[in-house]
């Protein structure tokens, strides 16, 4: 299966001899959880977009350092470029910004909370009824964490949204919007390590408490691997329909 990744921004320069940049993020997180898995990356951020929609099986973003509602001419082609996969039924799976430009295309809304800063680790509630569960989502636990680094987030999800997983910070941690959509606010890219170095380059724009419930929070494990595991299935499926719809169509 070949993934499309994205790519809405760079790592810090200061940061990437130790961290790299996002594709060896991505590259080592899918190694982890399923070596077969391809992996194409775009530039999305320069204008850099596949040639055809069906060049890969299915695409997922990059996070941000920039808002979704941001007039600037690259964020506003990306939003089309998301809307006409969602109207292709291309499959995507939108990390943090990409989540957040999911709500921005299909008519949500997008704002900076009045929360403040989403930083560390941060948990949310899988509160799904058993009747609405994805056949992909397989043995969800009750809880799933990830680490996180936003102000904005969705305030109101698009239409045919269904909220997978939420938090009294984040109401729309997780959510799936009509089946082939899927957008996280977490990183399961990141690494504690990673996200460590970014607070301390950081430092000066959180509050000091913020700040500190952070730091703390790194100690604690995440779910990064099993929500991989899940995005991996979401793409499968949504593989597997595609072929079952392609096959019918040519009996």
């Amino acid at each position: 299966m070949k993934l499309g990744v994205l790519l809405c921004d760079d790592v810090r320069p200061e940061l990437q001899p130790k961290h790299g940049n996002y594709p060896a993020m991505f590259t080592n997180l899918f190694a982890q959880v399923d070596s077969n898995i391809e992996l194409q990356f775009y530039r999305v951020i320069d204008g850099q977009y596949p040639q055809s929609l069906n060049e890969c099986d299915g695409y997922l973003t990059s996070g941000s350092r920039y808002s979704v509602y941001e007039q600037n001419r690259w964020i506003n082609v990306f939003q089309g470029f998301v809307h006409q996969l969602f109207f292709q039924h291309i499959p995507l799976v939108g990390i943090c910004f990409g989540h957040q430009m999911i709500a921005q295309a299909l008519a949500g809304e997008v704002m900076q909370s009045d929360r403040g800063w989403g930083i560390g680790a941060a948990q949310a509630t899988l509160n799904i009824p058993l009747t609405q569960q994805p056949p992909w989502l397989t043995e969800p636990s009750n809880k799933v964490s990830l680490l996180v680094s936003h102000q904005d987030q969705v305030i109101r999800p698009p239409e045919n949204t269904t909220i997978l997983a939420s938090s009294d910070f984040c109401p729309s941690s997780i959510m799936l919007v009509d089946q082939h959509f899927l957008g996280i606010q977490g990183h399961p890219e990141f690494t504690p390590e990673y996200l460590y170095d970014l607070l301390e380059l950081r430092k000066s724009i959180y509050p000091a408490q913020t700040y500190q419930i952070a730091l703390d929070s790194l100690d604690q494990s995440t779910d990064h691997l099993e929500v991989t595991q899940w995005i991996i299935q979401f793409f499968r499926y949504r593989q597997l329909l595609s072929n079952h719809h392609t096959f019918n169509k040519t009996e």
